[in-house]
């Protein structure tokens, strides 16, 4: 097998976040290498004729089925929120409209992204199965990313172990295009349409885009197709940037990334979005909730904030006011954004009637991340995006339906995305695919029926993995084991919350029935779709901006 070493950190496996960007790609130390991808023309923007429901209601909205939004950030940290008594910069940011929202309905207080990186997670919430039933486990990237990424990262001075670039997985995965969820998987999309919904989505979707795996081939009838990852052109007047000099991937991006979208068309027919990214797929979510009033929709709202590259309004970055170092001022003025976000399409559903009998939930696909080098992101959890410590898969998740969930309520059962789907089909009355498996479980009772249906819980056990790294959370218990460095972590998150005592060895006994769990899980697991092609050494407690020294603890994770 060949394999190249390089001396990189968490920033090889942060690609998988940017992989699906550029395919075909291969941009070393700021030059674009010229390929078809770059040569695409994108079109100016447009206006999308979004599909309209009736002009009169077939029924009151109080008496249809639900409708349901869903909002995913992306990377958001679980302090980068005032919900929780945080915010960004020590809270000198609030984010006042997501804690309305957790504050008008329930808010799970011990809730979990599906995975560490973002594609799986969103496989996770649209299929309510692990990536041990669909066989999705890595987030997908062009075959030559790992490959020019490996070279820029050989000339960088890190001190963590070497990251491993394997140019035979590379070769032998699939094109970009189709290292998707497969066609077969039933998504919520494809059963809520059937059960009389317009489906939407809007912004990021990384689950394939040929052969039956774009988001319009997955159950929506209409898809506005994040195609690249700029949230402005680089030179926009209206555009702050920071870059990242500590972080190759981030140079990479900035020589890569393009400002297009694409509507029904996958890589196709892309135009550029008529503004600033967050606002642009805001401003067309409230045109599909209004175009969709009188009918029952489902609008998956996929928000590509608060990911690198770091972007900002310039109206935003002066709001947030002077807040150091630079980059910590664009990521609030980003974060702004996305609350922002967030407030106008509760506005839109009170100002059409509708929010009385609509679900809304809000969530983030992972933990933040270290490699934008920013402390406390996660706090007070150990831990970024792309480990599996709290911080990396600890997110939000709240849930608002005021005319079946109470509002103020705190809830402190463990939860998931492999939940999601269930209970929005609990919440429209339609039951499981009878031909699978699924995972996840109906939370609408633990939101509905109080402290009794808490009580009654009977699920007592979480799986995670990213192949050496796998994980379990057994109670009140979690075991992570790794091969790279070969180490178990032991923790009692009940008096243990932080992660900060590990119990490996001083409770042998837990330590082996959760590896009883874990085998078993394994045993009964598919292969992945795909091999990976990177591993990269992450340092737990410290950014990337910061150095690793002798003692740091670290892990490795393949994508």
């Amino acid at each position: 097998m060949q394999r190249i070493i390089a001396s990189l950190t968490v920033v090889l496996i942060a690609a998988a976040g940017w992989g699906y960007l550029y395919p075909g790609a291969a941009i070393l130390t700021g030059v674009k290498l010229r390929t078809q991808f770059f040569d695409e023309v994108v079109a100016p923007p447009r206006d999308i004729a979004w599909q309209s429901g009736p002009a009169v209601p077939a029924a009151l909205a109080a008496d249809r089925p639900p409708n349901i939004v869903l909002i995913v950030a992306d990377d958001l940290g679980y302090n980068d929120i005032s919900t929780f008594g945080g915010g960004v910069a020590g809270g000198q940011l609030q984010t006042p409209h997501i804690d309305a929202l957790a504050e008008q309905g329930a808010v799970f207080t011990q809730s979990y992204s599906g995975s560490s990186t973002c594609a799986p997670s969103r496989a996770m919430l649209m299929t309510g199965r692990y990536p041990s039933r669909t066989g999705f486990a890595y987030t997908p990237m062009p075959p030559s990313m790992g490959r020019a990424i490996s070279i820029v990262a050989a000339d960088m001075d890190r001190t963590l172990p070497g990251t491993l670039y394997d140019a035979e997985a590379a070769a032998n995965k699939p094109t970009y295009d189709l290292q998707g969820l497969p066609p077969e998987e039933v998504t919520l999309a494809e059963l809520l349409k059937a059960h009389g919904y317009h489906t939407v989505h809007i912004g990021k979707w990384h689950l394939g885009r040929e052969n039956g795996m774009a988001a319009h081939e997955q159950g929506f009838d209409e898809s506005l197709l994040m195609a690249s990852g700029l949230y402005l052109p680089e030179d926009h007047p209206n555009v702050v940037n920071a870059k990242l000099d500590f972080d190759p991937i981030d140079q990479f991006l900035w020589s890569a990334l393009t400002f297009s979208n694409s509507y029904n068309s996958g890589d196709a027919d892309r135009f550029e979005p008529a503004g600033y990214l967050t606002d642009y797929w805001t401003d067309e979510s409230i045109k599909v909730i209004k175009s969709n009033r009188n009918r029952p929709f489902f609008l998956y709202l996929a928000h590509w904030g608060i990911h690198t590259p770091l972007q900002a309004t310039r109206a935003d970055y002066e709001a947030v006011g002077d807040i150091k170092p630079h980059r910590l001022r664009v990521y609030a003025a980003m974060t702004r954004a996305l609350d922002r976000s967030v407030g106008r399409v509760m506005a839109a559903l009170e100002e059409e009637g509708l929010a009385e009998n609509t679900i809304v939930i809000f969530t983030s696909d992972n933990g933040g991340a270290g490699y934008v080098g920013l402390a406390d992101v996660n706090a007070p959890y150990r831990g970024w995006k792309i480990t599996h410590f709290e911080g990396g898969i600890r997110v939000p998740m709240f849930v608002k339906w005021p005319a079946r969930i109470a509002a103020g309520q705190a809830i402190d059962t463990p939860v998931a995305h492999i939940d999601v789907m269930p209970t929005l089909l609990a919440a429209v009355e339609q039951p499981l695919p009878e031909d699978r498996d699924i995972d996840g479980e109906n939370l609408l009772p633990l939101m509905s029926q109080g402290v009794a249906a808490q009580t009654e819980w009977s699920r007592q056990t979480l799986f995670w993995s990213s192949g050496h790294n796998r994980i379990v959370r057994h109670g009140d218990w979690k075991l992570q084991i790794a091969a790279r460095p070969e180490k178990q972590w032991l923790f009692n998150l009940a008096e243990d919350p932080t992660e900060q005592v590990n119990l490996a060895g001083a409770r042998p006994d837990k330590l082996s029935e959760l590896m009883a769990l874990l085998n078993a899980h394994a045993a009964n697991s598919r292969a992945p779709l795909y091999e990976p092609e990177i591993e990269g050494a992450v340092a737990i407690d410290k950014h990337l901006a910061l150095p690793f020294e002798p003692g740091d603890e670290w892990v490795s994770v393949p994508n």
